[in-house]
């Protein structure tokens, strides 16, 4: 199947463009997600993230692969800088040193305890760099039972509640389909950061930031522990319904799509059944209140896909769109291409690559009007800029040779 010509914009590489963390020094040892999904929030706003990577392979995000191209490397990577270096090697300590000597943040995410028995433990870090703020990610946290076991994804997101939650009403629990609770921990990563940044800004002191997969996902689950408190039952699962509102759900269309629809305010639940030619389910004591609407929830779900499946999906939507009702089409990314909203946006933007003449990706996130965040260069090759980071902490001409001869560093592999 030939690839779809690219709506996106076209968006060239803007290195001159500072940004607001112009200056911010991150180094950054964590592998996979968390820890890629916080220090790219940081380089798009232009902090210099330097990225300690294994000679051998690298982060083992570039191996996530589609098509045989490091797909979420090149996205995750962008506005990075790469450094290739053999941990089991005499030096690579030191080397690690030096470069946390010249940073303002440290972002690792080994097991719990990995870090004191390569002899950089954060008391001394801290000691040693006063304005140092380390971010520690981990499954579990740093301290509690299960810190010492590794933690993925997908353990937490079986643990947190979240899959118990997932899943049609008489299904099984479902893990989501994406790195989640990776995702997640990693917007948490980025804010915790800046915040301690913050702090120091007024103290002159970092701070050490123990930052597990587990509790950000359990964040978003809603006030779980207090219903589970007031009722004695865990939440069951409710498919694309809502324990808390109705309608909410998605509805099949006519021609075999589906809308996406939310009445979880009580005037919008008033508006869609006069819409439908069904106002007296505004004074029906079963349906008057959002309360009798959940208890309700089948039957209210019965009656408005009734009444949705009577219509195309164009054609629903733009009875929805007059009347002001909160519903939208789903998409697949196959729609997102075609969407005018998402292209004149730039939600995604094609940008320059080597390997492929150019690739899309998502544009950074959140919009500053003074101080935008930008894609500045592209996600580095192995080792690519192995070179000038160690002159950046002082190697000379002799170091940086030694370095490279010895094994303990490499140039760019073409990975």
């Amino acid at each position: 199947m030939d690839a779809p010509t690219s709506h996106w914009r076209k968006a060239a590489f803007t290195p001159e463009q500072s940004g607001a963390l112009k200056g911010l020094v991150v180094v950054d040892l964590s592998r996979l997600v968390a820890g890629n999904m916080t220090s790219l929030q940081l380089a798009d706003f232009g902090a210099d993230v330097i990225k300690v990577e294994p000679v051998s392979s690298g982060d083992p995000l570039r191996a996530w692969q589609s098509e045989g191209v490091s797909s979420f490397w090149k996205v995750y990577g962008r506005n990075k800088r790469s450094i290739a270096l053999d941990f089991r090697k005499d030096g690579a300590i030191d080397i690690l040193r030096g470069l946390i000597a010249h940073a303002d943040v440290l972002i690792e995410n080994f097991r719990p305890g990995t870090m004191e028995k390569m002899g950089l433990a954060p008391d001394q870090l801290r000691k040693d760099h006063p304005g140092l703020v380390i971010l520690r990610v981990s499954g579990f946290g740093q301290t509690g039972p299960y810190s010492p076991r590794p933690g993925f994804g997908t353990i937490v997101e079986g643990m947190s509640g979240f899959a118990h939650r997932n899943g049609e009403a008489d299904g099984g629990p479902l893990l989501p389909p994406l790195a989640l609770a990776d995702m997640i921990a990693g917007l948490y990563g980025a804010f915790s950061v800046m915040t301690a940044l913050r702090v120091r800004d007024d103290n002159g002191q970092g701070q050490v930031i123990d930052l597990s997969l587990l509790e950000p996902i359990i964040s978003t689950l809603g006030p779980e522990a207090l219903d589970f408190a007031l009722t004695g039952k865990a939440k069951p699962r409710v498919g694309n319904g809502s324990n808390t509102s109705s309608p909410r759900n998605v509805y099949e269309t006519a021609d075999g799509m589906y809308v996406a629809l939310s009445g979880s305010m009580q005037r919008m639940a008033e508006r869609l059944f006069r819409l439908m030619g069904r106002d007296d389910m505004n004074s029906d004591p079963r349906y008057a209140t959002n309360a009798a609407r959940v208890a309700h929830r089948p039957e209210v779900d019965k009656i408005v896909g009734d009444w949705i499946g009577q219509y195309t999906r164009d054609e629903v939507m733009e009875k929805f769109e007059a009347a002001e009702i909160t519903a939208s089409p789903l998409y697949n990314i196959a729609d997102i291409h075609e969407d005018p909203h998402f292209i004149e946006r730039g939600v995604y933007v094609d940008v320059p690559d080597d390997d492929l003449g150019e690739i899309a990706m998502h544009s950074p996130v959140p919009r500053l009007s003074d101080t935008p965040g930008s894609i500045r260069f592209a996600a580095p090759r192995l080792g690519e800029h192995s070179e000038q980071i160690l002159r950046d902490i002082g190697y000379d001409d002799v170091r940086v040779e030694a370095a490279f001869d010895s094994g303990l560093v490499s140039r760019s592999t073409g990975k």
